[in-house]
Order: structure tokens, then C-alpha cells, then sequence
């Protein structure tokens, strides 16, 4: 019992700073919610499929992504512990994605279905808050990234990336920060050494 109690306790800070839970509204809200420790390069979602769930990492790292007709990845999401992600689109609309869903790192991700993400609102006011404050905030975070790629240069995102995000750049691999970005690894590996 006390293990599955920690594997929440990341969550409940997440919580914590959103909006104000007692604990029993606290246990209503995790018992929507199951665990998953999933592989270093698991997925999750493939594209073409429906994505079911919404994540929330407690450790490790999840990328949303697309692939292009001849294999190349572009990284247009990060879900770094203490967040909530999913493929929004596909998710919300229930329709087929055509983003994948990735475990970067070997991670523990909680994951809500979406049938439990629809009736949260009437089990727990209190959910509205929370989806509203996470949308914002991401919402917010999609803008400002694609306002990056096109006004900044590369060393301009990659100082941006290393102050809201330091941890990532040490440790996800270099191909995946350098596709975030919307950089070379040669880049990357300049910016590395100069930085």
C-alpha cells in the first residue's frame, strides 16, 4: 500500500499547486488513474492509432512525435516528469493520431482513460481547474516553441531549452533534443561545447 501511495505523491504536489484537494477528493481522483512503468523506447500510441489515455509521468520522459513518409522524426512534444500529456488531438477528438507517443527513458507514468478523463468533472469539480490550468499552460508552452522556431536561432532555443528544461538536455539523447529544437546534432554538439 505504501508503494502504490508514493507512486501519487507527485501528482498530489502537481495537484497541489493547481488547486486545493482534501483527501478524499484527493484518493477520488487517483483512484481514476492506474501505473505503468514502460520500457526505454516503448510506445505507447502509434500513429493510426486512437490515443485512450492521458499520461502523467512521475519518472522518465515521453515524447509525442511524427514521421514522415521517409522515416524522419519530428518531436513535437515533451512530457517530462511532473506533467501531463497525451495526443491531444487524437484524444480529445477520439480519432486516429497521427502523432506516436514514446517512452524516451525507461519511465512510471500514471495514465487516465478517457472515459474516466470525461466523467472526472462530475466525480470532482475540481478537475475542471486542473484541465484548465495544464491546457493553458501547454497551450501556452506550443506557442511560445513555435514562436522559437521562427525568431530564434539555434543557439537562442538551445539557451532557452537549457534554462527551462536543464535535466532534459543531459539526458535524453541528442538526436531527440536536436529534433526538438529543429537542429542538426552537428548543431547541437557546436552548441554543447560552446555553452
Amino acid at each position: 500500500m505504501l508503494q502504490i501511495k508514493g507512486m501519487y505523491e507527485q501528482l498530489k504536489s502537481y495537484l497541489a499547486k493547481n488547486t486545493e484537494l482534501n483527501d478524499d477528493e484527493f484518493d477520488v481522483f487517483c483512484s481514476r488513474f492506474k501505473c505503468k512503468h514502460t520500457k526505454r523506447g516503448e510506445i505507447l500510441l502509434e500513429a493510426g492509432g486512437v490515443s485512450r489515455y492521458i499520461y502523467f509521468v512521475n519518472k522518465g520522459c515521453l515524447r509525442v512525435y511524427l514521421m514522415d513518409t521517409e522515416g524522419r522524426e519530428s518531436t513535437r512534444f515533451l512530457i517530462p516528469e511532473g506533467r501531463f500529456g497525451t495526443a491531444f488531438p487524437s484524444f480529445i477528438l477520439q480519432e486516429p493520431s497521427l502523432a506516436y507517443i514514446q517512452a524516451v527513458e525507461a519511465s512510471e507514468i500514471l495514465f487516465l482513460s478517457y472515459q474516466d478523463f470525461r466523467v472526472l468533472p462530475d466525480v470532482l469539480p475540481a478537475w475542471e481547474k486542473i484541465y484548465r490550468v495544464n491546457l493553458e499552460r501547454d497551450y501556452i508552452a506550443s506557442i511560445k516553441r513555435i514562436e522559437s522556431l521562427i525568431t530564434m536561432d539555434a543557439k537562442e532555443r538551445y539557451t532557452q531549452l537549457m534554462e527551462s528544461e536543464p535535466g532534459l538536455i543531459q539526458r535524453l539523447p541528442s538526436k531527440i533534443i536536436a529534433d526538438y529544437l529543429g537542429i542538426s546534432q552537428e548543431t547541437l554538439s557546436r552548441l554543447k561545447s560552446k555553452i
